[in-house]
């Protein structure tokens, strides 16, 4: 197989840039390294394509060798033939090779096993001519024996049925128009196990529709319901068509003595041996397609998640909200730094208002906290209320957010936590956590689990494995785009830089405690493990403010450096000038840019990189995001009326819709078909993570606390 070819064609590039993206992948380099500094080669590919490039890479090189393995095997028995090798090479899928590998295959003991050793493959064979001149039954008696085992002709017959229900079963060609027949014709259908009990599962109690219409977020909530033994789950298949078909191809010759023998046999071939894997490879590769999607789903709100823009310069109050134990404080400096922690008992069963407020006021006059960021969690509302009126009452201007505070709890439990605040308890340390994700959220999410920073769906019944590599992948992405600082990133954001594993990102941190910070990225070098090609990789993503080279600031690679030299000599600038903020109007003296790029042994990508950063040095992409809406007052669900137009964030994207923070602590739902006015196949293609958008009220239920929203305002 021509995998470059297959590359090149499924992702719709050229052979060239798949080739270049293959050679650089088995080079060792990373996806963001690879995406950033090597442009020229891939001609621009993006590190989406080229992580989807990465993984059918491996799929299609596994398929060639597990072809091998195939070949080998069939060979081994003697039994390859050109035909069949021709056919296992074209195979374009895992599926059609192990079809064809199925006659093959060492089987465990079968039915058709036992009567192949009671001496019937010949009988099964004559049945199977359709030539007969006798009844089948006449023609069974030749081979009744009681040394083999088989006392009368009806067992004979039998036994000849089970070898060719075998054979049957595992011809590739009509395993492949089965599967497609499922799949095109089949319905998928769900009862439930016991209907008089209510579970959030009753749409799907008495449900059917087509196999090729199901929803990705339909099959994973028809698993998850079948795994909790609510549901009883099943595709039901065209059959009188694909009996119709088997019994074509199978019953060659009207023969009154073979045909209706060989019609039983065609049916138990597919009702007993047939239909149930194939139901299985059916519900297998819906859940697959399904998995896939919601990963990708959640990729992509995770992206918008980590990309969201720091809130900078804000001396930050992180409440972590509660009753019974009460609201645990933590105050944060503009730096991250914690300064402060302390709790408070505003809520019931204490309802200590007064001298919540008393603390607060203190707080807010000694560290001069302009924000409060409390968690969305359990008594957050009734928090809510405390700080608003708080707010009403002191002279200083202070504001506050709900945070999404999903995955606080896990983080603050971790080993990562403990080791960051080891005299903090858990709640202290969710505070500081809640705090510091609202002034840089990429550096604090990194160091919770991605599954658990909840914007997906259904990601504890996907493959963990599939999941943790994509949801990696991701934030590997946001990390490399953005760029950390050398000399204050934390060991969970370092070890998603390119080339740096968990070991060196720790040593890293070590290094820069023992010695002081890093004045140059060469010292890089000097961080034990921390080898030439990791140097490679990893170089351009560390930036170091303040440092010996003023290029250390910016995402210029060091092996540019001598080309950016060049180019400030060229066009009449001195390197220590992009100290004072970078270098304005440097890309419009640059004309001719390809004789410039050729003169500087650079490519023209490159050098425009070049510009980009010599003119905003170590930009940060993720000012370009929508910056998060504070509040100063509250309003309650009860406030909300049809009608009513509201602004607020997109905290969760999934298949039929999207939820939005309109402040009120219940999210409301925006439908699919409430998103825009053009047909969109997902909400994705419309809305992300973290938009600030514009809603109005359609209904509220507040005894089931819903509310539905549109953004086709009126």
């Amino acid at each position: 197989m021509d995998i470059i070819g297959a590359l090149a064609q499924e992702l719709h590039i050229k052979k060239s840039q798949a080739e270049a993206a293959v050679g650089l992948i088995d080079e060792g380099n990373t996806i963001p390294f690879i995406a950033r500094y090597r442009k020229e080669m891939t001609g621009s590919l993006n590190d989406e394509v080229l992580r989807n490039l990465d993984e059918r890479l491996k799929y299609l090189r596994n398929l060639e060798e597990r072809k091998r393995q195939v070949l080998e095997t069939i060979e081994e028995q003697g039994a390859l033939t050109k035909e069949l090798e021709e056919q296992i090479l074209a195979a374009a899928t895992l599926v059609l090779v192990e079809d064809l590998y199925r006659p093959y295959r060492p089987k465990r003991r079968t039915r058709a096993t036992v009567a192949k050793e009671k001496g019937l493959m010949p009988l099964a064979d004559v049945l199977m001519l359709q030539m007969l001149k006798q009844p089948a039954l006449l023609e069974a008696e030749q081979y009744v024996s009681a040394e083999k085992g088989v006392e009368t002709a009806e067992e004979a017959l039998a036994g000849a049925g089970d070898i060719l229900a075998e054979r049957i079963s595992d011809e590739a060609d009509y395993r492949t128009y089965i599967r497609e027949a499922t799949v095109g014709k089949g319905i998928l259908k769900s009862q439930a196990k016991k209907p008089e009990e209510k579970t959030v599962y009753e749409m799907y109690y008495d449900y059917e529709e087509p196999v090729k219409k199901a929803a990705g977020h339909r099959i994973l909530a028809l698993n998850r319901g079948e795994k909790e033994k609510v549901l009883t789950v099943r595709v039901e298949a065209p059959e009188e068509e694909i009996l119709r078909y088997l019994k074509k191809k199978i019953i060659v010759r009207d023969n009154p003595h073979t045909t209706p023998f060989l019609e039983e046999v065609v049916a138990d071939s597919y009702e007993r041996l047939i239909a149930p894997a194939i139901e299985r490879e059916v519900r297998n590769a819906l859940t697959e397609a399904a998995e896939a999607g919601a990963v990708h789903v959640f990729g992509k709100n995770l992206e918008q998640l980590l990309m969201q823009p720091p809130i900078v310069g804000h001396v930050v109050l992180g409440w972590d909200p509660a009753f019974r134990t009460g609201c645990k404080l933590a105050v944060v400096d503009a730096t991250g730094k914690v300064l402060d922690t302390v709790v408070i008992y505003p809520t019931a069963p204490q309802n200590k208002v007064e001298e919540a407020k008393r603390v607060l006021k203190g707080l807010i006059k000694k560290y001069g906290i302009t924000l409060i960021s409390v968690g969305n969690g359990t008594a957050s509302r009734e928090s809510e209320q405390v700080i608003v009126s708080l707010l009403k009452e002191i002279p200083e201007k202070v504001q506050y957010i709900i945070v999404n505070e999903a995955g606080a709890s896990v983080y603050s439990a971790s080993k990562l936590a403990t080791e960051e605040f080891p005299d903090f308890d858990v709640a202290q340390r969710s505070a500081v956590s809640i705090a510091r994700r609202l002034q840089d959220p990429l550096a604090e999410l990194v160091k919770i689990d991605p599954k658990s920073i909840g914007v997906g769906q259904y990601q504890h019944d996907m493959n963990q494995k599939n999941l943790d590599e994509a949801l990696t992948g991701v934030v590997e992405d946001c990390v490399n785009r953005v760029g950390v600082d050398l000399n204050t990133a934390s060991a969970s954001l370092l070890e998603y830089i390119s080339g740096i594993s968990k070991t060196v990102a720790k040593n890293i941190v070590t290094y820069r405690e023992e010695n002081g910070r890093f004045e140059d990225r060469r010292q890089l070098l000097k961080v034990a493990k921390l080898g030439p090609k990791a140097y490679e990789q990893c170089a351009g993503f560390m930036r170091i403010q303040g440092g010996k080279n003023p290029l250390d600031a910016t995402a210029v690679h060091p092996e540019s450096y001598g080309a950016a030299d060049a180019l400030l000599e060229k066009l009449g600038y001195e390197k220590e000038q992009m100290k004072s903020g970078g270098l304005q109007g440097i890309r419009k003296k640059a004309v001719q840019k390809e004789k410039l790029a050729k003169e500087l042994g650079i490519g023209e990508i490159t050098l425009e990189d070049i510009l980009k950063e010599l003119e905003k040095p170590a930009r940060d992409p993720r000012d370009e995001m929508p910056k998060p809406i504070l509040r100063t007052d509250v309003m309650e669900m009860e406030d909300l009326k049809p009608g009513m137009v509201l602004k607020g964030t997109v905290r969760n994207v999934i298949d039929f819709g999207a939820f939005v923070d309109i402040g009120v602590h219940q999210d409301g739902l925006v439908h699919i078909s409430q998103i825009c006015d053009r047909y969109i196949k997902h909400p994705l293609e419309a809305v992300s993570v973290g938009d600030i958008v514009e809603v109005q009220v359609m209904s509220v239920d507040l005894s089931r606390k819903r509310i539905q929203l549109t953004m086709k305002i009126q």
